[in-house]
């Protein structure tokens, strides 16, 4: 056979031939060559082998190798647009200054190559995936194009040689029907089979498909074949069905008809057998008809078999209620039934939907999009599989995956609106969606239970199901709002009118779900969490397709569009309340916040009348019809106050948790604001008093509006009475106040909107850009009103810069209000809608009340300010009339009648709301009325309250008598009574008894309830006037009664005599508890614009003023009534009530002070706690708190113990101890020489050495004398320490030693702690809880050595030297006996440990044996040292500031000298090797002594002289007298100066040393030589010459060193400084030892103060004439000592030269320790390492950290590079800083400490250009370095304060 013959020979030649004989023109053999030879490569049957792939790589490239091949595709891709696609979690860019779309992105490369300066632009981490849309001018503007995509490519491009993809044009067919076959193949029902078989079939299809995706890749030339391939209608016929012999290819075929089947899909093939016009192969639109008649079957047919899964499904779902089957007539069947492929494309989109979206394949489908024609055919394919991609969601279990997937597809490609359009007109993209979308909701409808339970005929989706409950529907409904987002898919929409038909019934299937029934009895079992699903749906399902067709209906010409929609809101909202069966009341105790057909219509007719100018009345229904309309929006707000006033409370919390989201700032806009504008359209169209009685009556307040001292109210408890009454009044007051949708501009609006924000808190730039509602003002998208955010924000806000508060918790960038916003545009009306959290009404209060007291105008407690409205827009007028109507005058009158008698259930908050309304009644006068200024005449009054409906003429109308009915037991009765029998004669005179009848026929009634029926019925039967009178509706109080026996209601008359304006001047004087608080003369210099900040009195003096103002009759009646309150006459008994309040006034105003005094008291305890406690960041305190008083005392010290109390001193048996923290630190070694610190390398040139710093340098000279020298002599040389010391820090409180064990062991038992490891030995400070893990014994006695201790000295220098030698020799007679052993020397002993514990063994082993004593003794002198040189850093690393600061106040120095000293007394110094005797005697005689085997000791002057002092002062006994101190001082400063000059001459050229050796030969002999440097440096370079090459080996470098010329200034400059960090040392040891202070100094003065201060110089000279010399003090021949020490250099013949000049030249300085220097720009970091690959396992790590102390970069929880258990920053932390580590986390921006078992998150050092952070990069804005945030991590890096400031720590159990 043929094809084995080509299969045998190799590819590279076959594929050369095959190729060769496909170019001639008669071709025939080689096609059947090729077709055999594919025949047996690609059998199917062979299943999945990459040989098959191998293949076809040779046989595309023809001959030449496939790499070659596809650099030569390549070379002609003619592609303009760039098309990279990405999947989930790539960093890709959005810049909404260039988008056309807000979809639009891009990726990384071309974001960079373009020019984005100045642009709103961030990036973002990719959810669903996406593309890269560059050079795409649909979708944005071509100014943002890269610098790669902005050239048109395509002209230049040659074009494509025939020959090149000949092959593949015949190849790739083969290979994709192969891929297709397998697909067919492996797919089965899931009934069936596990749902990862199909995971398999993808996992052996990965690499075929791979393959695609290289070949996209390849360039426009290869997707141009690819796409005539997979849209070519021929081949796939021939290829799809199988010829006659190819059996397989059948069988293949018939799998995939089944499997199209077992979709619930027709091919239309079978269709075309019933006898419709198949022959047509794509029904036109038209044939939906035909089509459904022929599908009535299997339409049925279909829906019994779902019912019976359905119903399956239906018991187990949630509130097990039954599901409602919806007929199938509303829709066209073709769109959700047929299917019918005609190529390759649309087979394998099917596989790709069936295989659940796999994402290579995915991402295969989107790479050819680049190419246009295959993007067209691909868009009509997909929205041809739309109705099938839905099902198949639905039934997904992986839906989420899934729909981002989907959604990765459809925004590629509905994001442009060509394409959009283009879809919309040929394939009816929009029936398509919305006939899927209510398709999807059907399956989950329920019966609705709103209003009618029975008989309602109203459907509405279960908010139990999945389906909404995932959010499974988001995919198809994005894509929705996506399409409506282009102007010309909208306006098709709009024209449809069936189409918008289908829509309504999609919404009022939202319209009434998830229903609250109010649970009376029991607290409910289960809290449903469906809530949440609701109100997405809504917002996504109904308001944001709603949003997106307003942004269309701006301008006149799209008039017709919104009165389109709002006829069929109107219909379907008519239709929707047949179905529920409402009349006029809502059924009690129901609420659903969703009401999303209100809202369309509410929102269109906002649109309308705001931007088309429409006129209202014509879009609005007849008045009965919006008297049902007002219903069920009232009854939102009325349960919004019943929810808060905790009537709900049995619902559980999900009901608050509705309430909340009702009003917050995502569903405001599209929620609450429509309801209230709806809301505001009733009122201004309907009766007055009807919609006001309809409120309170909704409120449930109508009982307790009685002039009555007592009531009944059968609905409300009587707790509940306040909240309700306050809530109906404050929706009142916001129903007249608010004009967002009534006149206001959109600009007015975010202002608004944003100084209501502004005044609860202040704000972040992104929490307000968050808080401010989307819609009028979207701010994401193109849209030319986002750029007025930045600019409204800059007038109404303040920026304060992010500042830190000394407890180091850090302050974000804050925007707070302007003072002139609080003064004019604070509206707390505005605030009440907006607050989610009723605190925040409080809160704004609060700092409204604070900036009041600030800019001087003090009033008590402020109330909220009134603020002056906009004007109305001319249609809304009506609404003023709700001001003005009797009702509502009536209510007020009777609230102030209230308040004034003290009834119960009133509060300041009535008073100012009843006051407010008053107030915009003034100010909204209606138009038509004339003012009255006429007293009217009193005969008019008997039916009614007040004469007219002005609010200005009700005012001053005087109501005298008012029946009420009260319980049998009410006080009115009593004094009814009371009169009676006063009047005990019955009435005689006639006269009497007709006033009392005429009392009573004047007394009004009033029953808001009946007026409310009244008007009803008034309204419903306008044209029978009669009917209405004879109607009397039946009180509804009856309806209520509660079983029980209430008091009898009896009709009462009271005696009121007041008019309004009486009443606010009575409740002024209450308030103001003045009598005559009012005087005459007020009115006339009263100026209300005077009154807008203030109290109540204010408020109450404002109207007053107003009212007097505007009529002149008001100011009359006010004259007189002042008149009469004016007299001072004694106080006639008002009422009972108002004595009490007097009385209470007074009570509350002494509890007042009472309550000041106890806070006064408190406040100064605290205060003194906090001067005595610690507070760590003070570096100026003052006191001097060292251990004992400054003054030098005799007596003990005493300490006081923070647990029990007890003050007294440190004994051997009861021990006190200070709580210290002892912590590892390798801060001093990460100290360099130089003071700028290093930089993070952000580019691959970069690197950080680690060499040069102190730690490296000290571990390099250590191991360099360990070869040379002996061991214990080389441990004796050095300090260690410098990295993993321990560091001791103290917060100064003191406690003994065994109230801590107890304190601990209380600790053990309360596990409530977290944070620390009692175990571990941590706890807090009982006192001033700063964290702590050990205690540190005191010793007993005198704090600080004193009296005989501190006399100078009048002994000589030799004699000081003798009795030092001796004071050492003394050291093996301390008795440490097993019998002397105190609980104190225990206590020393179990700290010693601690400090042990503290650090890693690595840090203690320095020596050839291990544990040695030599190497113990290293460990506890390096403590010391350690700590003193941290203490120097802390200070600045000089000693100039002197005074004691912060570090010293609480330096626990002293105790841990005496510990470590008590510890190293166990070790002598074996007197043979003492160096003090090689310090200060000549010891020439012993040197013979050596055994040849042994190793030399470490010369003097390779020894570090601090390391010599410490040991010295801790092996001598303590205490230690300072006459000693300064000899040791002394001599110890002679060797140091010898070693700088040593150092020094090592620096000169010869020729200067020859020249200053002979100097100083010429000096040695004049007197005082020994104090000169000249003659000493001369003497010492003529000793060391005679050494073996000291001074050959670098002359080198010793010239490049010395190329300046040395001048005797220069030297002793040199030479100063060399010693200086000793002189340091050694001064901070004597004042911690003897309590000397440090006097502070200028920098160029320290030499000579600190000379002074050890003593060294007998008095302080100034620095310029200071000789450094002059400051020795030889106890022996200079030149003698300085031979011997030469010598032990010049005896060492066997180290190399280089080591011992190395070792002589010691450079004690080092810079403080800095961490890096970071970019300025966080992008700089975050692209260089976010894709870095780890340099342990060479994967880019998910959490990649980079440590800020050295640079390294590591894996945060990478199991990669774990080592036993350890995860790469713990042992980071661990290796570099001694376990505490400082990692910035790339992909978060954060910054994250580690300390020992603990870490903790630090914050951010990188904010954006408001100030924040942005935490995971959310936000992905620009950020740049904060220098002081910098700063201060540094700081407390270096200070070892973490533990101290940071509150939040965690255990990270070695994960990070």
């Amino acid at each position: 056979m043929m094809a084995a013959s080509l299969l045998r020979r190799d590819k590279k030649s076959t594929a050369a031939h095959l190729k060769a004989d496909l170019k001639r023109t008669d071709n025939s053999s080689g096609l059947r060559q090729l077709q055999e030879l594919l025949d047996s490569v690609l059998n199917p049957e062979r299943g999945s082998d990459p040989e098959a792939l191998e293949w076809c790589k040779w046989l595309l490239a023809g001959g030449d190798g496939f790499d070659e091949f596809c650099r030569t595709v390549r070379s002609y891709d003619n592609a303009t647009l760039c098309g990279l696609v990405w999947t989930a979690n790539f960093v890709a860019y959005r810049c909404r200054t260039c988008g056309i779309s807000p979809c639009m992105s891009l990726c990384a490369e071309c974001f960079n190559n373009g020019d984005h300066t100045g642009h709103d632009f961030n990036m973002f981490r990719s959810q669903a995936g996406g593309a890269c849309d560059c050079g795409d001018g649909n979708v944005m503007r071509e100014s943002g194009f890269c610098s790669r995509h902005r050239l048109k490519t395509g002209e230049n491009v040659p074009s494509v040689p025939r020959d090149l993809l000949l092959m593949s044009e015949m190849v790739l067919p083969r290979f994709i029907i192969t891929i297709i076959q397998y697909l067919r193949d492996g797919y089965t029902e899931p009934e069936s089979a596990a749902d990862r078989d199909l995971q398999k079939v993808l996992q052996q299809l990965e690499l075929h498909i791979s393959f695609l995706e290289e070949l996209t890749k390849m360039g426009g030339a290869m997707r141009t074949v690819l796409t005539k391939i997979l849209t070519n209608q021929q081949t796939f016929k021939e290829l799809s069905m199988g010829q006659e012999e190819n059996v397989y290819a059948k069988r293949s075929y018939e799998k995939y008809l089944s499997a199209l089947k077992s979709s619930g899909l027709v091919s239309v093939e079978e269709k075309g057998a019933g006898g419709a016009g198949a022959g047509a192969t794509d029904p036109p639109a038209g044939a939906g008809a035909g089509a459904l008649s022929l599908l009535g079957a299997t339409a049925a047919a279909s829906l019994e078999d779902s019912s019976k899964e359905e119903d399956q499904d239906g018991l187990q779902g949630v509130g097990q209620r039954k599901r409602v089957k919806l007929s199938s007539s509303t829709k066209d069947p073709s769109i959700m039934d047929t299917l019918k492929h005609k190529c390759f494309l649309e087979e394998l989109l099917f596989w790709t939907i069936k295989y659940e979206f796999p994402q290579k394949m995915v991402t295969f489908l989107l790479n050819m999009l680049p190419d246009q024609d295959y993007k067209i055919t691909f868009t009509k394919t997909f929205v041809q599989h739309y109705a099938f991609i839905m099902k198949t969601l639905m039934k997904s279990h992986e839906s989420d995956t899934m729909s981002n997937r989907i959604v990765h597809i459809s925004v590629q490609l509905f994001s442009n609106e060509e394409l959009a359009r283009h879809v919309t007109e040929e394939c009816q993209l929009l029936d398509i969606m919305v006939t899927v979308l209510l398709y999807m909701m059907e399956s989950c409808l329920i019966k609705s239970e709103l209003q009618d339970e029975e008989n309602n005929r109203h459907v509405v989706v279960n908010c139990g199901e999945a389906l909404l409950k995932n959010n499974t529907y988001w995919p198809l409904v994005s894509d929705f709002i996506n399409i409506l987002s282009h102007q010309s898919v909208a306006k098709r929409f709009l024209d449809d009118h069936s189409l918008l038909l289908l829509w309504m019934s999609f919404v009022s299937f939202f319209q009434g779900m998830n229903l609250n029934k109010r649970e009376l009895n029991e607290h409910v079992e289960f809290e449903s969490q469906t809530y949440y699903a609701a109100f997405a749906a809504e917002l996504e399902a109904c308001a944001q397709p709603m949003w997106g067709l307003l942004t269309h209906c701006k301008v006149k010409e799209t008039q017709e569009y919104t009165k389109t929609v709002v006829r069929y809101c109107l219909e379907t909202l008519q239709m929707w309340f047949d179905a529920i069966g409402f009349v006029d009341e809502p059924s009690l105790n129901q609420l659903t916040f969703h009401l999303p057909l209100h809202r369309y219509y509410a929102m269109f007719l906002s649109k309308g009348v705001k931007c088309q100018g429409l006129d209202l009345d014509s879009l609005l229904p007849d008045q009965e019809m919006l008297m049902k309309i007002m219903v069920h929006p009232l009854q939102i707000q009325a349960s919004l106050s019943e929810i808060h006033s905790n009537m709900w409370v049995r619902n559980g919390l999900q009901i608050k948790g509705q309430a909340m989201t009702y009003v917050q700032s995502h569903f405001c806009n599209s929620m609450i604001d429509p309801d209230i504008y709806l809301l505001q359209v009733c009122a201004s169209r309907l009766d007055p008093d009807y919609f006001i009685s309809s409120v309170f009556e909704r409120f449930k307040v109508v009982d307790l509006l009685t002039m009555a001292s007592q009531h009944q109210n059968a609905v409300l408890d009587s707790e509940q009475e306040r909240p309700m009454l306050e809530g109906a009044l404050t929706f009142l007051v916001i129903l007249s106040s608010l004009r967002i949708h009534l006149g206001m501009s959109d600009d007015e609006i975010l202002r608004a909107e944003m100084v209501s924000q502004l005044c609860m808190n202040d704000r972040t730039h992104s929490s307000l850009l968050d808080l401010i509602p989307e819609n009028p003002n979207p701010k994401s998208g193109v849209v030319p009103g986002s750029c007025s955010f930045e600019e409204m924000l800059s007038g109404v806000a303040d920026f304060k810069a992010p500042v830190f508060e000394p407890g180091g918790s850090m302050q974000q960038g804050m925007y707070t209000p302007k003072a002139e916003v609080w003064e004019k545009e604070f509206d707390p009306i505005m605030v009440i809608l907006r607050t989610v959290y009723r605190r925040d009404v409080q809160s704004a209060m609060d700092r409204y009340a604070a900036f009041l007291k600030q800019s001087g105008v003090n009033t008590g407690n402020p109330w909220p300010p009134y603020k002056e409205r906009t004007p109305l827009h001319p249609c809304y007028k009506g609404l003023v009339r709700l001001l003005h109507c009797k009702t509502l005058h009536i209510v007020i009158f009777t609230l102030l009648y209230k308040i004034w008698m003290d009834h119960q259930n009133m509060s300041e908050h009535v008073l100012c709301m009843v006051l407010y309304l008053i107030e915009l009644g003034l100010d909204n006068q209606v138009q038509d009325d004339k003012v009255e200024e006429e007293p009217c005449i009193e005969e008019h009054c008997h039916d009614s309250w007040f004469p007219g409906t002005s609010l200005l003429s009700n005012l001053h109308h005087v109501i005298n008598y008012v029946r009420v009915r009260v319980p049998e037991t009410a006080p009115e009765v009593e004094r009814k009574r009371e009169r009676e029998r006063e009047r005990e004669t019955p009435p005689s005179t006639s006269s009497e008894s007709a006033t009392y009848g005429q009392n009573l026929r004047e007394a009004q009634v009033f029953s808001l309830v009946a007026e409310r029926r009244r008007k009803f019925q008034e309204i419903i039967n306008r044209s029978n006037h009669e009917a209405s009178q004879a109607v009397r509706p039946k009180s509804s109080s009856a309806r209520w009664l509660p079983p029980g026996s209430p008091p009898q209601l009896v009709t009462e008359i009271l005696e009121i005599r007041e008019s309004m304006l009486s009443l606010l001047v009575k409740l002024h004087q209450k308030l103001s508890a003045k009598q005559n608080s009012l005087s005459l003369s007020w009115l006339a210099e009263v100026d209300p614009a005077h009154h807008a900040h203030g109290d109540g009195l204010t408020a109450i003096e404002r109207i007053l003023a107003k009212a007097a103002a505007r009529s002149r009759h008001s100011k009359r009646c006010l004259q007189d009534i002042c008149g009469k309150v004016c007299p001072p006459v004694p106080p006639k008994k008002n009422s009972p009530g108002d004595k009490k309040s007097m009385d209470k006034e007074e009570r509350r105003q002494r509890a007042r002070e009472r309550q000041q005094k106890l806070l006064a008291e408190f406040a100064s305890r605290q205060k003194s706690f906090m001067e005595t406690a610690m507070d760590v960041e003070s570096p100026e305190a003052d006191a001097v708190m060292d251990m004992g008083s400054a003054e030098p005392l005799e007596s003990e010290v005493l300490y006081d113990c923070v647990i029990c109390g007890q003050s007294g001193p440190s004994t051997e048996d009861r021990p006190t101890g200070l709580v210290v923290l002892l912590q590892a630190s390798s801060v001093l070694g990460h100290r360099c020489r130089s003071d700028t610190p290093k930089r993070l390398p952000t580019t691959d040139e970069e690197h950080i050495y680690p060499e040069d710093t102190c730690g490296a340098t000290n571990d390099v000279r250590l191991s360099l004398m360990q070869r040379y020298f002996k061991d214990s002599s080389c441990l004796q040389s050095v300090s260690v320490g410098w990295d993993g010391g321990v560091y001791v820090q103290t917060c100064g409180h003191t406690l003994h030693i065994d109230c801590h064990k107890s304190y601990m062991e209380s600790l053990r038992n309360d596990q409530v702690l977290q944070g620390f490891s009692v175990d571990k030995g941590e706890f807090t400070c009982p006192l001033c809880r700063q964290f702590a893990n050990s205690v540190l014994p005191c010793r007993p006695g005198r704090g600080i050595e004193t009296g005989t201790w501190h006399t100078p000295s009048t002994k000589s220098m030799s004699t000081l030297v003798k009795e030092v030698e001796d004071l050492q020799e003394q050291l093996g007679i301390f008795p440490v006996s097993a019998s002397m052993e105190s609980n104190l020397s225990k206590e020393m002993e179990s700290v010693i440990k601690d400090i042990k514990n503290t650090t890693q063994k690595k840090y203690m082993d320095y020596g050839k044996n291990p544990g040695s004593p030599d190497n113990d003794f290293l460990f506890m002198y390096s403590v010391a040292r350690t700590n003193l040189e941290l203490e120097l850093v802390h200070r600045g690393g000089n000693l100039c500031s002197g005074g004691a600061s912060a570090a010293a106040k609480r330096s626990c120095l002293n105790q841990l000298f005496h510990v470590l000293a008590m510890h190293m007394r166990l070790y002598s110094i074996d007197s043979a090797y003492n160096p003090w005797t090689r310090l200060t005697q000549n010891t020439h005689s012993r040197e013979t002594e050596f055994c040849d085997d042994e190793r030399p000791e470490v010369p003097m002057l390779f020894r570090d002289v601090p390391s010599l002092l410490i040991i010295f002062i801790l092996t001598m006994p303590q205490p230690l007298r300072k006459e000693h101190f300064t000899c040791v001082v002394k001599v110890l400063y002679s060797l140091q100066y010898t070693q700088a000059l040593a150092a020094l001459s090592i620096r000169f050229s010869r020729e200067e040393r020859l020249a200053w050796s002979n100097t100083g030969a010429a000096k040695k002999n004049t007197p005082n030589s020994d104090k000169s440097w000249e003659s000493l440096l001369g003497h010492v370079i003529c000793e060391l010459t005679k050494a073996k090459d000291v001074y050959d080996t670098n002359s080198e470098e010793a010239l490049m060193l010395s190329s300046s010329v040395w001048s005797p200034q220069s030297i002793e400059f040199t030479l100063q400084q060399f010693c200086l960090p000793f002189l340091r040392l050694s001064c901070l040891l004597q004042h911690h030892l003897y309590g000397d202070s440090l006097p502070g100094c200028q920098v160029e003065e320290e030499f000579s103060l600190l000379t002074g201060c050890l003593s060294l110089t007998a008095s302080v000279q100034s620095s310029g004439s200071m000789s450094s010399a002059a400051c020795l003090d030889w106890n022996f021949n200079a030149f003698d000592l300085i031979n011997q020490w030469c010598s032990e250099v010049i005896a060492l013949s066997s180290t190399p030269s280089q080591q011992s000049v190395s070792l002589l030249v010691q450079d004690p300085q080092w810079a403080a320790p800095r961490l890096l220097h970071l970019p300025d720009n966080y992008n700089t970091i975050f692209q260089y390492y976010h894709r870095k690959s780890c340099t342990s396992c060479g994967k880019t790590p998910k959490d990649p950290a980079l440590c800020l102390v050295c640079g390294a970069f590591v894996c945060l929880k990478g199991h990669c590079c774990k080592q036993q258990g350890v995860c790469e920053c713990v042992l980071h932390s661990q290796h570099c800083g001694a376990a505490t580590g400082i990692f910035l986390l790339v992909n978060a921006s954060v910054i994250i400490i580690i300390r020992g078992h603990r870490f903790c998150l630090w914050g951010s050092v990188y904010l954006d250009a408001h100030g924040e952070e942005d935490r995971d990069l959310r936000r992905g804005k620009p950020l740049y370095l904060c220098e002081e945030r910098y700063r201060v991590l540094e700081q407390q890096w270096v200070s070892h304060t973490f533990d101290h400031i940071n509150k939040r720590w965690g255990p990270h159990y070695n994960g990070l």
